[in-house]
């Protein structure tokens, strides 16, 4: 396979010998290859600083990852058969941890592919092709998805933020087949309708599927509240397990509309209620108005969505603990979750451990979360590892 060369400064190989899959800007040697003579997507030859071959890869000269790591078998072509064989291998990981075809099929780096993120609901598969390199691949990834799965439907949802960082533009469309509105799909014996043509990322959020399944053993019985519920994954499988009331907050009025549906759908929405609004707003009121949970679950979106934005975010996660703490019953349950990568889990035990302190409260850890094996992280790129759950049980003195 002949690519046009890239070459790494000397000692810029360590990394991606031992395992990394990610070339930085400032790693390039670029007297020897000018990044500027590449166009966004282009394939091309890593070698070491002495001219040795270590991996082909795509490139994009205006990023600071100016290039990802596709098969350290350079020799092998990167071509529609190396697609197939790479989601094959996705499917079958898939296919031998779950029953049912409800699940993120490819996770990015995790599995080869780095910048596409594909998630299957039944015979509907909504991608994402986050990076310009792997733009330039749609039309061969999209004939190997037929060719594995016959999919009645494809939707691409390429509205992602990392896309206009690569110089991309946004769009969602259709790909193949047709579709209305909703598509359905079942977690933990309950059943959802999913919003994948504008709901929030591809229109569900798989990568919680076990901590939700671990949250119904502290749901029977017990008076929920569901912080930033969205769709309702957290709530209404509260209520599918036996809590005996569900309040499900967000912000979004369509996405109340479909947790609402959703309730109904799993025959519990004569237990479930919805109130739309600011999530620290509506916490505050709750607590003034004297409600109390038995157990609370606060998964937000990122607040430290960047490095820079950590003060920032740090201080949002401790706002909305602490509000949440206030509003769980002496001996309850507070689930405090965090998808921001730049938090690592020992800041978010931080993060519960100083809010109790603060409230005068005790918190025990009864357990911990993480992302579900559909989203399997990279041993070495910590970015793959980012979901972080706490089961906290907590005390007034």
């Amino acid at each position: 396979m002949n690519l046009p060369l890239l070459r790494l400064k000397s000692g810029c190989d360590r990394r991606l010998r031992a395992g990394h899959l990610w070339v930085y800007s400032n790693e390039v040697d670029i007297a020897h290859s000018p990044l500027k003579q590449f166009a966004a997507g282009d394939l091309v030859l890593l070698e070491d600083s002495r001219g040795k071959p270590l991996a082909s890869a795509y490139v994009n000269p205006n990023t600071l990852i100016s290039a990802r790591i596709l098969n350290r078998n350079y020799r092998q072509a990167i071509g529609p058969k190396f697609l197939e064989r790479r989601l094959r291998s996705a499917l079958d990981l898939r296919e031998t941890l779950f029953d049912e075809p409800f699940y993120r099929l490819v996770y990015g780096e995790s599995d080869g592919l780095p910048g596409l993120v594909i998630d299957r609901y039944g015979d509907v598969l909504v991608a994402q092709f986050n990076t310009a390199g792997m733009e330039r691949m749609q039309e061969s990834v999209l004939a190997a998805l037929q060719s594995l799965l016959q999919p009645r439907v494809v939707v691409l949802r390429n509205d992602s933020a990392a896309r206009q960082i690569e110089g991309l533009e946004t769009y969602t469309r259709v790909a193949l087949g047709t579709l209305d509105d909703t598509v359905l799909m079942r977690e933990n014996n309950s059943e959802f309708a999913v919003p994948v043509l504008d709901g929030q990322k591809t229109g569900w959020f798989y990568d919680h599927r076990l901590n939700r399944l671990a949250m119904q053993r502290l749901a029977p019985g017990r008076r929920v509240l569901d912080v930033f519920s969205y769709t309702g994954g957290w709530g209404v499988q509260a209520a599918t397990a036996g809590a005996s009331e569900v309040l499900m907050v967000d912000s979004s009025h369509s996405a109340l509309e479909l947790a609402t549906g959703n309730a109904a759908r799993n025959n519990c929405e004569e237990r479930c209620a919805v109130r739309e609004g600011n999530a620290q707003q509506i916490m505050k009121e709750l607590y003034q108005e004297g409600s109390r949970f038995d157990l609370v679950v606060l998964d937000p979106p990122a607040f430290i969505k960047r490095r820079k934005d950590g003060g920032k975010g740090l201080a949002g996660y401790h706002r909305i603990n602490e509000l949440a703490m206030r509003l769980v019953e002496p001996g309850g349950f507070l689930i405090s979750t965090s998808c921001s990568m730049h938090l690592p889990r020992e800041g978010l035990m931080d993060v519960v451990r100083s809010s109790a302190r603060r409230l005068e409260r005790e918190v025990r850890i009864v357990g911990q979360g993480h992302q579900g094996p559909d989203h399997p992280i990279h041993p070495a790129i910590a970015e793959t590892a980012y979901l972080k759950t706490l089961f906290c049980q907590v005390f007034t003195h």
